[in-house]
């Protein structure tokens, strides 16, 4: 059972008052993550009046927030339990919320390891484009069976309902973490990482950032988990590619900077350029692309690429294609001041073979949460 207050009420009334005048609501936490997604001009519905940790089971491993909540407030709640978020969701601002961090779907260095934001989605609660007030899910992994709703939220940028409140898993923080890094190949940096994913190593995080020609780059990697395995894997590891140790403080600031897009290889977009985020299979080696700039990075594992190039619909395809022909996905991330805002920013799900099916799936859950099109942004095809 739901129990409403004044807050959920005006949203309700918001809602009912859009699929009466056949407009859409784009929803919006702190406006952090705005730029991402197709480009949207419809009137705005404010989440962070509806803010608060509703409840902390720190022995449980699960906190339930309302999705209005900043971010930081659910990462400082848990550090005090010496908990996180596992999957280190991005912030991309100070103001960043919780519903904006579950709704983007994004994840950062940890991602690789332990699972992307919807894998430690539990429950939700939502308001879907009748008003009704609707609970999925539960705050227990047991609860979590049959057709699991509250795992659709998560990188749906609030295109299938509004999400009120929602229960999240949190892991215990590592108890040893090191930062170990060298100079090598992006090639033998792919190989030597695909190696030890198969291994019982912990390694938690990796990061490659050179040049796109054959030619030696910086490889930075993590290990995070019990002492005893780190300090085992550490010889072994840096040994092998004749890696150093980084300093704990220079560690930290790099994974947190990787994490929010502050490293140098991010920086310095041109205003024709657009960033393009390439999803790979882990067995994808090095891939040549005509006009992109030197410097690349490559994030888990080389599963995650990130590369800038002309933002022009041409270097969009040719990028879509490449991606597609490994069983991945391109997506124009971030875009300069000169690219045009109306350019798809996503592989559509018909573009792909493997996912084309999806569409139909996809446009009759929208039809169920939302037959009127309150949320009908576009933001996400």
């Amino acid at each position: 059972m739901t129990i409403s207050n004044p807050q959920i009420n005006a949203f309700r009334e918001q809602i009912l008052n859009a699929a009466k005048n056949k407009a859409s609501l784009s929803i919006e936490g702190g406006g952090t993550k705005s730029w991402y997604g197709n480009a949207n001009s419809h009137e705005k519905l404010d989440t962070r009046p509806y803010s608060g940790i509703l409840e902390y089971q720190p022995e449980e491993l699960v906190i339930t927030a309302c999705a209005g909540t900043p971010l930081k407030e659910i990462e400082a709640a848990l550090k005090e339990k010496n908990q996180v978020l596992a999957f280190e969701p991005p912030h991309f601002g100070e103001n960043a919320t919780f519903g904006g961090a579950i709704a983007a779907g994004l994840a950062g260095p940890g991602r690789i390891t332990v699972g992307n934001f919807r894998d430690f989605v539990l429950g939700a609660r939502i308001l879907d484009g009748k008003g009704q007030d609707l609970s999925f899910g539960g705050k227990v992994m047991k609860n979590v069976a049959g057709y699991d709703v509250s795992r659709l939220i998560p990188g749906s940028l609030g295109t299938l309902a509004l999400l009120l409140e929602a229960s999240v898993k949190v892991l215990p923080k590592p108890a040893a973490t090191v930062t170990l890094r060298c100079k090598i190949s992006q090639e033998k940096a792919l190989q030597a990482l695909n190696q030890w994913a198969g291994q019982p190593l912990p390694l938690s995080a990796s990061c490659w950032i050179g040049s796109g020609k054959d030619q030696d780059g910086e490889l930075t990697f993590r290990l995070a988990g019990a002492a005893a395995a780190v300090k085992a894997a550490i010889p072994l590891m840096s040994s092998l590619l004749n890696a150093t140790e980084l300093n704990a403080e220079v560690a930290e600031n790099f994974w947190n900077e990787l994490r929010e897009q502050k490293i140098a290889a991010f920086n310095n977009l041109g205003t024709d350029q657009t960033l393009y985020r390439l999803a790979l299979p882990a067995a994808c080696g090095p891939i040549a692309i005509a006009g992109a700039d030197d410097e690349i990075v490559l994030e888990w594992h080389g599963q995650q690429r990130w590369i800038k190039a002309p933002g022009d619909e041409a270097t969009f395809n040719t990028l879509k294609a490449l991606a597609n022909s490994h069983g991945g996905h391109a997506t124009r991330f971030r875009q300069g001041e000169n690219v045009d805002p109306a350019y798809q920013r996503f592989t559509l799900l018909s573009e792909q073979s493997h996912s084309k099916a999806l569409e139909a799936v996809q446009e009759r859950l929208r039809s169920a949460f939302d037959p009127a099109g309150v949320f009908a942004t576009k933001r996400l095809p």
